[in-house]
């Protein structure tokens, strides 16, 4: 891949890898009545997903990033999906602390973006 199509391509893939990733992760947390073995096989079930667009995403945003600026790509996509599936599924709202707080980490995390 070449042009601007990584720089698009990666956020994207890894925005999809992260949904099924919190859905495996924390999908269950509205089911606690289920047995923890059924659990664990359905969540890895879905992660298997996740790993169809995780990998990809990884080995397309190698060619345009280091792997310290994909790893800081993934985390803070994963802040953003979680915070969207908190309050959509599961129904807890993020309170300004714990937004400020994932802010920051996001803050942090765009350092890894500057060039020494």
């Amino acid at each position: 891949m070449t042009g601007l199509l990584p720089y698009i391509a990666v956020p994207i893939l890894l925005g999809i890898s992260n949904i099924f990733m919190t859905f495996a992760w924390y999908g269950h947390l509205k089911f606690k009545a289920a047995p923890l073995m059924l659990v664990i096989v359905i969540s890895w079930g879905i992660a298997l997903f996740e790993y169809c667009f995780a990998v990809p995403a990884n080995r397309i945003g190698h060619t345009v990033y280091s792997a310290a600026q994909l790893k800081t790509i993934q985390e803070v996509v994963t802040l953003c999906v979680f915070v969207v599936f908190s309050f959509l599924y599961l129904k807890e709202p993020m309170a300004p602390s714990q937004l400020l707080g994932f802010a920051l980490i996001a803050g942090g995390a765009a350092l890894v973006f500057f060039k020494p």
